[in-house]
C-alpha cells in the first residue's frame, strides 16, 4: 500500500538525518460505512507501522526517534445513522473531543504501558487525563524544546503552543 511505502520511505529519512518526517493516512472519517470500512483501514496501517518501529529498533534509531500516532480527535463510542431499511451497514461515528487513543514509540517514551483511561464505554476520561497542551508540552519536552519558551506574539500578548496550561507528562518518559 501507499501507506506501507510511505512509512519505508520515512525509515530511510530518518536513516539519512532528515530531523522531522510527517505521515498523513486519509480515509478515517467514519461518519458512515464503519463496520466495513475500519477493519481494512486498520489491516492497511497494523503491519506498515509496526514495521517502522521494528525497522528503526533494529538499526538503533528507535531511541533517538519520536514515533506519534495520532488525530485531531477522536470518535463516539458508539454507532448512529442506520440506513433506511434499518440495517447499520451504513452507521457511522461522530467526532468526539472528550475521549481518544493516541500513541508514542521510541525517542525517550516508555514503552509498553498505558496512560490514562476511559470510562466502560470509552465516552469520558475516567483516570489521568492529558489534555492537548500537556501531550504538546510532553512532545516538545521529548525533542529537547522548552515549550515554555515557545512564544509567539499576537495583538501585544505572548502566547504559547501549550498555553498557560500546558505540563509535561512525566509519568510516561523513560
Amino acid at each position: 500500500t501507499s501507506f506501507a511505502n510511505n512509512c519505508l520511505l520515512a525509515r530511510r529519512l530518518v536513516e539519512r538525518g532528515v530531523r522531522f518526517v510527517q505521515l498523513f493516512d486519509q480515509g478515517w472519517d467514519t461518519h458512515g460505512s464503519v463496520f466495513s470500512r475500519l477493519a481494512g483501514k486498520t489491516k492497511q496501517v497494523d503491519q506498515p507501522i509496526a514495521a517502522l518501529i521494528k525497522d528503526l529498533r533494529q538499526r538503533g534509531l528507535l531511541d533517538s526517534t519520536l514515533v506519534v500516532w495520532s488525530a485531531e480527535f477522536g470518535r463516539t463510542p458508539f454507532a448512529q445513522g442506520a440506513n433506511g431499511a434499518g440495517e447499520s451497514t451504513k452507521a457511522g461515528r461522530d467526532h468526539h473531543k472528550d475521549a481518544f487513543t493516541t500513541w508514542v514509540a521510541g525517542g525517550g517514551v516508555k514503552g509498553g504501558f498505558s496512560y490514562g483511561q476511559s470510562d466502560d464505554i470509552g465516552y469520558k476520561i475516567a483516570e489521568n487525563p492529558v489534555h492537548v497542551h500537556d501531550f504538546n508540552a510532553t512532545l516538545l519536552h521529548l525533542m529537547g524544546i522548552n515549550h515554555e519558551r515557545l512564544t509567539f506574539r499576537y495583538q501585544g500578548r505572548q502566547y504559547r503552543l501549550t498555553d498557560v496550561e500546558g505540563h509535561v507528562v512525566k509519568e510516561i518518559i523513560a
